[in-house]
């Protein structure tokens, strides 16, 4: 399975859980001509992904994860976030584990 099929099986599976948000974390080339990669981190919420480090197409048929990107890995969160006080459910692991609905 490719990253953007993790992507909308997540949102998917996020649509049913509406109390967690899942964020997925990894790299991107930090350039065309660079071999050095820099963090990316992603947030999926109620069937929706966005960046909270990179911009995000607004069109949602337009593919969240940039060119390059890799995830490494997720946690779960309870929603609504509050980054002063985030309240981690599971995680750090594999982003295939939350590919079973009965892990959020």
């Amino acid at each position: 399975m490719s990253q953007q099929q993790w992507l909308a099986r997540l949102e998917a599976i996020s649509r049913e859980h509406p109390a967690r948000v899942l964020r997925l974390r990894g790299t991107l080339p930090a350039g065309a001509a660079s071999a050095e990669r820099e963090p990316f981190e992603l947030l999926i919420y109620r069937g929706f992904s966005s960046s909270t480090t990179h911009p995000t197409e607004i069109d949602p048929d337009r593919a969240v994860l940039p060119a390059g990107a890799t995830l490494s890995g997720a946690e779960l969160l309870a929603a609504p976030l509050n980054l002063a006080a985030e309240h981690l459910l599971a995680g750090p692991a594999a982003i295939e584990t939350f590919l079973d609905p009965q892990r959020w």
